[in-house]
This record gives C-alpha cells, structure tokens and sequence, in this order.
C-alpha cells in the first residue's frame, strides 16, 4: 500500500471537537431532525456524537462499501438499505452522516434513496462538497485522512525530511 503525499491524522480527542462542531453548525440550521442514517462505517462514530448533542433517537444505518483497499475508491456496492417509513417524502426531516465525502460518490448514491434528507460530513474533500449540504473542515483531494480508529500509536515521520528529534 503507496501511502499518499499528504497525511492528515486525526486523534479521538480532535474527531470528537469535529463532530460537535458539526452538530453545533447543525443545531444552528433551525431545523429539527426526526432521525439520522448514518452512512457504514465511518458514519458511526459521528452519528454516535451528533445524536446526542441534538437528541435524537432514531438512529438508522445504510450500509455502502466503496473503499476495498483502503486506498482506491472501488464500484459502489449497497449492503443494506434504509428503512422504508424513513425514506417517505424522500427522507424529508433525516440527517445523514459520515465522517467524510471524498469524491461524492457515496453521499449520490444515498442521496438517490432520499433526496430530501440533508446530508452532513465532518471532512470534506472538494470533489464531494457539492454532494453534501454541511460540513466542518475542507481538506485538499490529495490528502489522506486516518481516522482515529484506523491508527495506533506509533512513530510518525517529520514532514521535511531528514529532521532529527
């Protein structure tokens, strides 16, 4: 596995700060949700934290894969759907989350089963801002993003090269 040029890790502590600072931008829409789809995996996590800034309860999953290497975006794949009585009106009055919208793919393919549901992400590269409705921080497209729950604690290299601690 290339690892790409630039590296953007995230610890627990700062995805944390993230996600309520979405729920914060959220919570100041006005606009009161009736549940949340959280788009598997990486949804997970920031759902966990959005549902109980704004309270809410109902809490589904829709399950797309697309990254089967962890490095290329692959063919979409749909391995769960969403409940139907969330879809009426077009997912009117439901929050997606994710924890990020790289080319938009996935957030398209969501959007296609509920086109009136508002759509959120923590990180968003620029491909797939104009798939999202919200979202907290924009990094370049040839920026990796690892998780807090894709790492462990080892040594990082310094970004220039040849630096000595």
């Amino acid at each position: 596995m290339s690892l790409p040029d630039k590296a953007f890790p995230v610890s627990w502590d700062q995805f944390h700060r993230d996600a309520r600072a979405l729920a914060w931008r959220l919570a100041g829409l006005g606009q009161e949700f009736r549940a949340i789809v959280c788009i598997t995996r990486g949804g997970l996590v920031p759902a966990a934290i959005i549902s109980r800034e704004l309270n809410i309860r109902l809490i589904e999953t829709v399950c797309v894969a697309s990254y089967h290497d962890y490095v290329n975006q692959g063919e979409m794949n749909l391995l769960k759907g969403i409940t139907a009585e969330l879809m009426v009106n077009g997912g009117e009055g439901v929050l997606v989350v994710d924890d990020l919208t790289d080319t938009g793919k996935t957030a398209l393919e969501v959007r296609q089963m509920m086109p009136k549901a508002h759509f959120a992400c923590v990180y968003a590269k620029p491909k797939g801002v104009p798939t999202i409705d919200t979202f907290v921080t924009e990094v370049s497209q040839d920026t990796w993003i690892y998780f807090p729950w894709d790492m462990g604690f080892t040594y990082q290299e310094p970004i220039a090269k040849g630096s000595k601690g």
